[in-house]
């Protein structure tokens, strides 16, 4: 199965860089690309992709709200594609945002090519691109730093059993599938059918929501090993 990718990105060179590079891989194509939030929505209505790669600084509409708008659309749009920013270290404050929105993760605009095929891949698989330990690190500073929501979202952890609320404790703290059935003592296959209840029962879409939830909750201390 091809994965659709629609580029987002104020500057040419940047949109057709990554062009360029996706499309030569044999199991995705480039749908589009825009050079705005505003025409990023339009075009993901046209194309349908599976995949956007937003950048978060663009003039018209920033990346954050076209995020917002893609992952939460009006009535009668069905279409959602998953998410993935496109960030430098000095606008992270906005990548947490687009975390909290529904966004699948991000990706440092200067990282190598092949790991930004590997995070279209992962993001197109429906998993969240939250691996790197400075995301982890970068999240658990957000959530030290922000004011305390207006509704306790410790609140939405009380349907969790004992063992989701430890395997939601170990996601936040940036283990994989692997790890957490390693530490759990458990088979990998119950560790994502514990994963896919935590995200039903709290109406999270995936693990990077689900780790800001983590911090926010108090359930992980930012900081905390």
């Amino acid at each position: 199965m091809t994965i659709r990718v629609l580029i987002v990105d104020d500057q040419a060179m940047v949109r057709a860089g990554f062009a360029a590079l996706l499309n030569a891989q044999s199991d995705i194509d480039v749908v589009g690309d825009a050079p705005d939030g505003r025409q990023a929505i339009e075009a993901s209505g046209r194309t349908r992709p599976d995949v956007v790669l937003m950048d978060v600084r663009m003039p018209e509409m920033d990346g954050l709200e076209a995020a917002r708008r893609l992952l939460d659309p009006p009535p009668g749009v069905v279409h959602r594609p998953r998410v993935l920013m496109l960030t430098t270290f000095d606008v992270d404050d906005y990548v947490y945002e687009a975390l909290r929105a529904g966004a699948s993760g991000f990706l440092l605009k200067d990282a190598p090519p092949a790991d930004l095929i590997a995070a279209v891949r992962v993001v197109a698989a429906g998993d969240a691109l939250l691996a790197p330990s400075v995301t982890r690190r970068l999240i658990a500073d957000f959530a030290r730093n922000r004011p305390a929501p207006r509704r306790d979202p410790r609140l939405r952890l009380n349907g969790l059993t004992p063992r989701e609320t430890e395997v939601l404790e170990l996601i936040a703290r940036g283990l994989s599938n692997q790890e957490i059935a390693a530490h759990l003592v458990l088979a990998e296959q119950t560790v994502k059918t514990h994963i896919g209840r935590i995200l039903a029962k709290l109406g999270l879409r995936d693990r990077a929501q689900a780790v800001v939830l983590a911090y926010e909750s108090g359930l992980v201390q930012p900081g905390a090993q």
